[in-house]
């Protein structure tokens, strides 16, 4: 294996190659370089912009490498008992008195070593490369035999051509070295990937993160504490100064976590958590997590329109609002000013007006249109479900619940509009509890004492006469003063029958279109649309020119088509002003052919048994 993070440096140039051998021998890919002292440090450098992290040196080198304050974890290569032995016994065909110059922490227990060998050995400390020649001549004029030491030693023997024997380093002193820097290297790994781990958690969490040591001394913030309380290099600092309130102390003294605590900093209000840092069963600092309320808030709204609020969205705007009658284009120009504002409003009008397609344009053009757009029938469902739906219930609220609760509408549409339709339908106890929502802006869930904060704009509609039902008691008076703030009337289409060519035109397009027919109408058959009345208004008109675009055999609708298609739509007084106009065009169909009936019901595009039913429930005869 090849480690590019360790370096060996020995201190003579025959252990190079002896070195690299034992190495290999393991397996180990480590580099070797000869240096001694100061060339070391120099060699330390090159390396160091390879990623170096553990050198392995022998004593003296590895001091001065230590000196340096080089970014490294240094490890000194050992001498080993069975060494000193080995370099003993080589000295003593010098003489039996023995001088052993080198670093104390290089001979530990060669005492030892003398009694067993049978030889007197003196020992002569180094402290500096600088007296090292002085301290090998003193040995000498003391009537010592021999020099037992490492690099240095030796070097100042051969200037002076004076015995002497080097320390080698075995293959087992070697060997614990490699390993003991390899366990070093991925211990720092380890180490380095913590620090970048708990870097990143400080620096990218939203959370504002401080600890401080047992003096109360911050230790450590992350940019989002900094943010939230504008301090600048607050590190080293006291936080009972910086902070009086948070109290952080008291956590150290006490052992005991503080959580979900309400604090202010910077008249930014905070939601806060403080835990002591506990080493060893004693406490050694403390932390304090926080948040802004704001961006808990924020958050909030972001989880409601993401995860609740799914597919809840305005698809219809003005743009989808046809015609250019006086009355529709008062109704979109009111609408617009409504949107601009916050306030609640009340949409009336006929059944098949358009009242959520102006529901969900006013959404689309106000502040709030990023936010969902919640609809509700409130006579689809009954007065049970629909509060469950409304306001939502907590688990094990009522039989059949869902297990794990549901959020109401209202809080599905926070931040955005709920559109109330039939509001005139919702039962007396459902009023009250809307009126609640509305005065108070907070929702309970069925079954919970949770009041939750909610920010929804709401839009009512209705056909009926609320005044009426308030007259009445069927509706309250109190909710009704609520919603009523804006009113909008919507103009039935007969009040605007000019618009009525223009949508039924561009229905017949539309649905001409999904057939894979390009088609038209005869002007009578327009005229004939223009007269009359639309009880359903434009929800009517637009299944009648569905329903044409299915039957029609001819490329321009004409008046027979349009006449069967009314006929299977209206009832009651409708039909009975269909028929004089229905009664002309068969009998104008009759004339042209002769008085036949199956050429007639040919121009009326109808089949011919079609035509008898007609002809005999208008008392037509032939």
């Amino acid at each position: 294996m090849t480690d590019r993070k360790m370096l060996f440096i020995v201190s003579d140039a025959t252990m190079v190659g002896y070195a690299a051998g034992v190495l290999g021998e393991a397996g180990l890919d480590i580099p070797i370089e000869h240096g001694l002292w100061s060339n070391g440090v120099a060699i330390v450098k090159k390396h160091l912009a390879h990623g170096l992290e553990v050198v392995v040196a022998r004593a003296g080198t590895a001091r001065v490498i230590r000196e340096a304050n080089f970014d490294l974890t240094v490890v000194e290569l050992p001498i080993t008992g069975f060494d000193i032995i080995q370099a003993v016994e080589k000295a003593k065909i010098y003489g039996n008195r023995i001088a052993v110059v080198a670093f104390q922490s290089m001979v530990l227990g060669i005492e030892y070593a003398a009694k067993i060998l049978g030889v007197e050995i003196g020992f002569f400390y180094i402290e500096n490369a600088e007296a090292i020649e002085q301290i090998v001549c003193q040995a000498f004029s003391r009537g010592y035999d021999v020099v037992v030491g490492g690099a240095l030693a030796a070097q100042a023997c051969r200037a002076h051509k004076l015995p002497h024997v080097f320390i080698e380093s075995s293959r087992a002193s070697i060997l614990q070295a490699a390993f003991e820097g390899l366990r070093l290297a991925r211990a720092i790994e380890t180490e380095k990937y913590k620090r970048t781990l708990f870097g990143a958690v400080l620096d990218f969490a939203h959370d504002g993160i401080i600890t401080i040591d047992t003096a109360g001394v911050i230790t450590s913030i992350n940019p989002a504490a900094a943010a939230i309380t504008k301090w600048q290099n607050a590190a080293g600092k006291k936080i009972g100064a910086l902070w009086p309130s948070l109290e952080l102390e008291k956590v150290i003294a006490t052992g005991k976590e503080q959580l979900n605590r309400l604090d202010r900093i910077n008249e930014v209000q905070i939601h806060c958590n403080k835990v002591p840092i506990i080493v060893n069963n004693r406490p050694e600092g403390a932390i304090a997590t926080f948040q802004d309320i704001s961006q808990i808030q924020q958050l909030e709204a972001r989880i409601r329109r993401e995860i609740y609020a799914a597919g809840h969205v305005a698809r219809f705007t003005f743009a989808d609002i046809w015609g250019k009658s006086g009355a529709i284009r008062q109704a979109v120009n009111m609408a617009k000013d409504y949107a601009r504002t916050g306030a609640n409003i009340l949409i009336l009008g006929e059944t098949g007006t358009g009242k959520e397609v102006f529901a969900q344009s006013i959404h689309n053009y106000s502040q709030r249109s990023h936010g969902p757009f919640v609809a509700v029938n409130c006579a689809a469902l009954p007065a049970q479900i629909l509060e469950s739906e409304l306001f939502g219930y907590v688990r094990g609220a009522f039989t059949g619940a869902n297990r794990e609760g549901k959020p109401g509408l209202f809080e599905v549409a926070h931040d955005g509009t709920l559109f109330l339709d039939e509001i005139a339908e919702l039962d007396y106890a459902n009023q009250g509890r809307l009126l609640r929502v509305l005065q108070e802006k907070v929702v309970t869930r069925l079954g919970s004492d949770r009041v939750l904060p909610v920010d929804v704009r709401i839009i009512a509609a209705t056909n009926r006469d609320l005044n009426k039902a308030v007259g009445q008691r069927k509706f309250r008076d109190d909710l009704f003063y609520r919603l009523n703030v804006l009113r909008l009337q919507l103009p039935p289409l007969r009040e605007r029958k000019a618009d009525i060519p223009l949508y039924a035109k561009n229905f017949l397009e539309k649905y001409a279109r999904t057939n894979g027919q390009a088609l038209g109408f005869r002007p009578a058959a327009l005229q004939m649309m223009v007269e009359h009345d639309w009880p359903g208004n434009v929800r009517q008109l637009q299944n009648t020119i569905e329903r044409v675009a299915v039957v029609n055999k001819t490329r321009l609708v004409n008046e027979a088509t349009l006449a069967q298609c009314l006929d299977t739509t209206d009832i009651g007084a409708d039909c009975q002003a269909t028929a004089p106009r229905e009664i002309a065009a068969i009998t104008a169909a009759l004339a042209q052919a002769g008085g036949k009936p199956g050429k007639a019901a040919s121009l009326l595009g109808i089949n011919r048994s079609t035509l008898w039913r007609k002809m005999r429930r208008l008392g037509i005869h032939a």
